[in-house]
């Protein structure tokens, strides 16, 4: 477990967006995912997804979408079901309170670190994402991918490649593609979200789902 910091460094509020190249469109179904393995492969099976706790974390930078809190997003006790390849949960968050509270922890992504989020239930509505980022020195580039099960394997996007910068920015709004997903494999599906530093190094904190409730 996590030992809690006793205070959390103050930093002026950066309203600059985290730059995004390339697109989460296009997936490709893969039989094996090497070194970091996906959840058993297999669709969701319930209707509907639970209903989740909805807030508005990123109203201060003139986005007043509902999210929720991805499982064990903010990274503010041991994560549960993610899988670490060289990224660990280390002292010092976002300075935002994006969840109501200080954050303490975010995840320190090196340089081909990988860390990937564990499955969770996503309907057609659930079409973006977006989280806090930045970069360990001047810059940093993270590539951050969609993982969808499927019965015939990991539905796996090319990804779209983020540039990071040394103070703690949201990113742009990102698409899941869960309209698609969920069109291949049925009325939900279960969606992991993979991120890959591929240059500098990175951190991570306070990842959120937009459920965009019918």
């Amino acid at each position: 477990m996590f030992p809690f910091a006793p205070h959390l460094r103050s930093l002026k509020p950066a309203r600059r967006m985290i730059t995004v190249a390339g697109t989460l469109t296009g997936f490709t179904l893969v039989a094996a995912l090497g070194a970091l393995p996906a959840a058993p492969a297999q669709a969701a099976t319930v209707a509907t997804c639970p209903v989740p706790v909805l807030s508005q974390p990123f109203l201060q930078w003139g986005d007043a979408n509902q999210y929720s809190l991805i499982p064990d997003g903010s990274f503010e006790s041991l994560p549960v079901g993610w899988t670490f390849l060289g990224a660990l949960p280390v002292l010092g968050g976002q300075p935002y309170n994006l969840t109501g509270k200080p954050s303490l922890w975010s995840l320190a992504m090196p340089l081909s670190s990988v860390a990937q989020s564990p499955s969770m239930c996503v309907e057609p509505n659930d079409r973006t994402f977006r989280f806090m980022a930045r970069s360990e020195g001047a810059e940093a580039t993270l590539r951050v991918q969609l993982v969808y099960q499927t019965p015939l394997g990991a539905l796996v996007s090319a990804g779209t490649k983020l540039t990071l910068h040394s103070t703690w920015a949201p990113t742009a709004i990102l698409h899941t593609g869960a309209a698609l997903a969920t069109a291949i494999i049925g009325e939900t599906a279960k969606l992991s979200l993979r991120f890959t530093t591929l240059s500098g190094s990175a951190r991570i904190d306070d990842v959120f789902l937009d459920p965009r409730r019918k």
